[in-house]
């Protein structure tokens, strides 16, 4: 008797609690009762809390669309597919072509792997808002996740036409440049002139670099070969190179180098490199690796830097260091770009201290044990014409020493031409 009392009390307490509940519940307005929610699911990371939350003030307004989109979206998060859809579908019966629900519902089939699916909600939404800036960047995505390229470049391209500003957009375009650039033809030239503090078989004798490389997009990332002519110091010699760029991973691409030549006063008899580069959320790009050259004895070079598109720019800080018998020798250079177009469109102002084994103009100063000191300061810029085109021009001006506390002036200047097909 005392058992059955006492679950009658339980019960009790549990349907009074349930009452008080439900009258508290009904004393929220809709809009209180989405926040809760939101509040819930941000903050507290409480989903179920969320959901129930957003079904009550859904009971009070059940045609706010902003709060079903909500719950759509939780449902997705949670993996709940179909309650995901149905929410959405909701909406856009109600508002066809709604531009939060086409693009939710879109993100919800992208996310798993129904390209087709997610591109028709898309198209749908921008049909009603052709000029949206969150659609046209996902339908940019799709399109390059279903390797139809040409279209995924050219939306891109209109998108950052109407937001020059959108850096995801401008990230997103130097994938598809990758991905859908099968083929490309490059010629440089490379010059540089010394001043006449230099010794006067260098300020009479200036230095050139020609290449010519090409470079084939491969299921696995992007593979180049190059042929260098360079002549210095009265020496002239080829270098022959090969580099890829694979990717590993979601979000991990690599860089890998290997390069010999017949002369190690105008090239290193043989190098190699590798970099891993990572993308990060919020258009940042890490990048870690190592290069090794081989001249009279080996000089190993580590590499690190990191990267970020801000609207119409592009930052990236690097630094390579060289382990040495008393101490590590550094170098340093800040690279700014102002994007005035597409990935090949844009200006770039770079200054920096120190060499970098990856400028085929100052490698050959790694012949040296001692770290000839250099400062640099440059200008550029990149044009692509009718998108299978570039066009690049560049200058720097560098403060070097030549010999241990002698300095002296060098100017170097590049053209580069650039045919895709």
């Amino acid at each position: 008797m005392k058992r059955i009392c006492s679950i009658t009390i339980a019960l009790v307490a549990l349907m009074v609690h349930f009452v008080t509940f439900q009258a508290n519940a009904q004393d929220y307005t809709s809009d209180e009762l989405f926040q809760m929610a939101r509040t819930a699911a941000f903050e507290e990371d409480d989903y179920p809390k969320a959901i129930k939350l957003s079904k009550q003030a859904l009971e009070i307004s059940p045609d706010y669309s902003d709060i079903r989109i909500f719950l759509g979206r939780i449902y997705t998060w949670t993996d709940h597919q179909e309650e995901a859809r149905e929410a959405f579908r909701y909406v856009l019966e109600r508002y066809p072509g709604h531009e939060d629900a086409s693009m939710a519902i879109t993100d919800l089939e992208y996310w798993n792997d129904n390209n087709q699916a997610a591109l028709e909600y898309c198209n749908k939404g921008l049909e009603e808002h052709p000029d949206s800036e969150g659609l046209l960047l996902k339908k940019a995505r799709i399109l390059n996740n279903m390797k139809r390229f040409d279209q995924a470049y050219q939306v891109a391209e209109n998108l950052l036409e109407q937001h020059p500003e959108n850096d995801e957009a401008r990230s997103l375009q130097r994938t598809i440049r990758y991905d859908s650039a099968k083929n490309k033809l490059s010629v440089s030239h490379d010059f540089s002139w010394f001043d006449s503090k230099y010794p006067a078989h260098l300020h009479d004798s200036p230095w050139h670099i020609v290449g010519v490389d090409y470079s084939r997009y491969t299921k696995i990332g992007s593979v180049i070969g190059r042929v260098n002519w360079g002549r210095r110091f009265d020496n002239t010699a080829f270098q022959y190179e090969i580099d890829s760029y694979p990717y590993l991973a979601k979000n991990i691409m690599a860089y890998m180098n290997v390069g010999f030549s017949d002369h190690s006063a105008v090239f290193p008899r043989f190098r190699a490199g590798m970099s891993l580069y990572f993308s990060l959320p919020k258009a940042f790009e890490a990048e870690a690796g190592a290069r090794f050259l081989r001249f009279s004895s080996n000089t190993w070079i580590y590499v690190a830097s990191v990267s970020k598109y801000y609207k119409s720019y592009w930052f990236n800080l690097k630094t390579y260091l060289v382990p040495g018998n008393e101490k590590i020798s550094h170098s340093y250079t800040m690279t700014t770009r102002y994007y005035t177009g597409g990935a090949d469109d844009y200006w770039k102002f770079s200054f920096g201290y120190g060499l970098s084994p990856d400028d085929a103009v100052s490698v050959q100063n790694y012949i040296s044990d001692y770290r000839l000191k250099s400062a640099h300061i440059g200008l550029g810029f990149r044009k692509s014409i009718k998108r299978f085109n570039v066009i690049g021009l560049s200058a720097s001006y560098i403060n070097q020493e030549f010999r241990k506390d002698q300095k002296g002036n060098q100017i170097n200047t590049s053209v580069t031409y650039i045919r895709k097909f």
